[in-house]
């Protein structure tokens, strides 16, 4: 479980980087209005999945039927992200497309998760096979489980902006300014 933790760590500090420079800087999702709501939508339900993993995998073992659970959170996740590849094509059309350097440092997370995944699998398995419970059972370093739960925290923060500006929740758009009909501020 230590290198699947450390897998998850380096997916996050990507991720991470991916929303604060990419999401928020240059694109300014969060101020296109309806331009960007199908792809913030979608940001916000993987957020969510992101928070429940990084804020238990450290701390807590899935065992029995709660196992297949967290599998089927994992797949939600590759479904949702395989949707927002279609999605921000379309919503980022009138930034000239999706930055070059986001499309590649989407196929490093992609290359991130699937090994991640490639560690977890035989786990889950094993956790599949046990009796039905969530099992309080820390690994890994103490000072990675605890960043990890900082991870857990401000990817479940990024999710909230992303859902409220989504729904045109007065002030989400901060520190953007708000689209003037939905099209949203350009590159910054």
């Amino acid at each position: 479980m230590t290198t699947v933790l450390w897998l998850l760590c380096l997916q996050g500090a990507l991720g991470g980087f991916d929303t604060v420079y990419y999401h928020e800087w240059r694109a300014r999702l969060p101020a296109g209005g309806e331009r960007t709501r199908p792809e913030l939508s979608l940001h916000a339900a993987r957020s969510l999945i992101y928070a429940v993993v990084f804020g238990t995998l450290p701390w807590i073992a899935w065992r029995g039927p709660w196992a297949v659970l967290l599998a089927l959170l994992l797949a939600a996740e590759i479904v949702v992200t395989l949707c927002d590849f279609v999605v921000e094509d379309r919503v980022r059309a009138p930034l000239g497309g999706v930055f070059p350097g986001e499309r590649v440092t989407h196929a490093v997370m992609g290359i991130v998760y699937g090994a991640m995944l490639a560690h977890l699998v035989p786990e889950l398995l094993r956790w599949a096979a046990e009796p039905a419970g969530l099992r309080w059972e820390p690994v890994a370093p103490s000072w990675l489980r605890h960043v990890l739960a900082v991870m857990a925290v401000g990817v479940a923060a990024s999710g909230l902006r992303d859902l409220l500006a989504s729904l045109a929740v007065p002030g989400s758009a901060w520190p953007w300014q708000p689209a003037a009909g939905g099209g949203g501020d350009g590159p910054g």
